[in-house]
């Protein structure tokens, strides 16, 4: 299964925006988004949108926020991330699968290869 390719992200300060793409070669079965991780902690779910119907979803932490979008190349999804916060600093990887379980967001699919954000106070 072909890897998605990710771009953007990078260093920003606090209060400002970023946005990071991912251009995947295979459709999922339903949305495409977004992890982070930070080292010593567990990976949080960011953002997803739906493959099928364009219906998004969001981590608690980034609701309000950030927000994914398809773009005009209907493979590749971005997520545009505004009043960003030390905290968002992280790697955010996308994943082409993500599936909902109750309320958790699930990776099922192929992982780009990270994108490192980095908010400075």
């Amino acid at each position: 299964q072909a890897h998605p390719v990710e771009s953007g992200g990078g260093p920003v300060q606090a209060g400002g925006s970023l946005s990071v793409s991912c251009a995947a070669s295979e459709r999922g079965a339903y949305a495409l988004g977004w992890f982070r991780e930070v080292p010593g902690k567990e990976r949080e779910f960011v953002a997803a949108l739906s493959w099928s119907d364009n219906d998004a979803s969001y981590g608690e932490s980034v609701k309000g926020r950030f927000i994914v979008s398809r773009g005009i190349a209907k493979n590749t999804f971005y997520l545009n991330m505004t009043n960003l916060k030390p905290e968002d600093t992280a790697v955010y990887y996308c994943n082409t699968d993500i599936w909902a379980r109750g309320a958790t967001m699930s990776p099922f699919g192929s992982w780009g290869q990270g994108i490192q954000v980095t908010v400075s106070s």
